[in-house]
């Protein structure tokens, strides 16, 4: 294979598995047009997410909340920063997670949402959104699995009520004051099942082949750049590729413009154990498959190597 695949969700997952799973196996990144994710909930999203990062910084602030490592609320600019990385990434962010009931089971490993009351519209639109991003996601994972010969339904369960997370992203017109070497999100890998990108199309988002090179991803306008995440490569024993990706800083005009994305990190439940596969273990490799590990463990691992937790 020598392009990324650039499918239509609309067609049948049994036409399409082949072709995004080689897609996910060679590059660990396709392209997903057709995903099912309204326009007009887009926009809409769009316009919340740019009206509350027009807010005064102290506003925004008052939304940073100590000690959960970002996973919900504000972060501010330059506080993530890729693992190895030797300086912070230029963007803010937001982050949307699910509402368990309290006495929910898995209630002690997310925390509740905060909203901006400033934008009134705010938390309607991102709970529509969060929503209609698991959808569209639990559609590709009915793929892949099709393509990894499992169930078209075997992701299901290992999704429901996962500690999935909606990100608003403002990469903002590049200071003239940036460290050497920054850019708007140095080269990092995922830490979760799979991820669904809006707003990919605008250039910068680049992907490391197995040549070491890097490759430009570029999506139509309002298709999903979907990539696979530390997480799915773990559990298919390196079948499918968590591949290193960047986002890098614009040239020319583009320096003095506003970026904006909302990428879906789709989580397994934090319960749910991550074992890699038989189907995904050749017969004299057992010894060499990674062990099984709680996804939430995993995720906290992972957490403290970018400095969030």
């Amino acid at each position: 294979m020598s392009d990324i695949a650039s499918v239509s969700l609309e067609r049948p997952l049994s036409e399409i598995a082949v072709e995004l799973g080689e897609s996910f196996a060679e590059f660990g990144f396709g392209i997903v047009r057709d995903h099912g994710i309204p326009d007009e909930l887009v926009a809409r999203a769009q316009a919340a997410s740019e009206a509350f990062f027009a807010l005064p910084d102290e506003t925004k602030r008052a939304y940073k909340i100590e000690g959960i490592a970002g996973a919900r609320g504000y972060t501010p600019f330059g506080q993530e920063q890729a693992k190895d990385a030797e300086v912070f990434d230029l963007k803010e962010f937001w982050h949307v997670g699910r509402d368990l009931a309290p006495d929910h089971d898995l209630a002690k490993f997310m925390e509740p949402n905060v909203w901006p009351a400033e934008v009134p519209e705010f938390e309607a639109t991102m709970r529509e959104l969060f929503l209609a991003f698991e959808t569209t996601g639990r559609r590709i994972l009915s793929a892949i699995a099709i393509h990894l010969g499992e169930d078209a339904n075997f992701f299901d369960s290992t999704i429901e009520d996962g500690n999935s997370v909606l990100r608003l992203l403002r990469y903002p017109p590049l200071p003239d004051d940036a460290p050497d070497g920054a850019i708007r999100a140095a080269a990092h890998g995922d830490i979760n099942a799979i991820t669904l990108l809006l707003g990919a199309e605008e250039a910068g988002l680049e992907l490391l082949t197995r040549k070491g090179e890097w490759l430009a991803v570029s999506p139509p306008p309002g298709a999903l750049a979907v990539n696979i995440g530390d997480m799915l490569e773990r559990l298919t024993n390196g079948r499918l590729r968590s591949t290193t990706h960047r986002v890098v800083n614009p040239r020319g005009e583009a320096i003095r413009r506003t970026r904006y994305s909302m990428p879906f990190f789709l989580h397994f439940r934090p319960d749910f154990e991550i074992a890699p596969l038989e189907s995904c273990i050749a017969e004299g490799e057992q010894d060499h498959a990674p062990e099984p590990i709680l996804a939430h463990d995993f995720l906290m691992q992972r957490l403290r190597e970018i400095k969030l937790a």
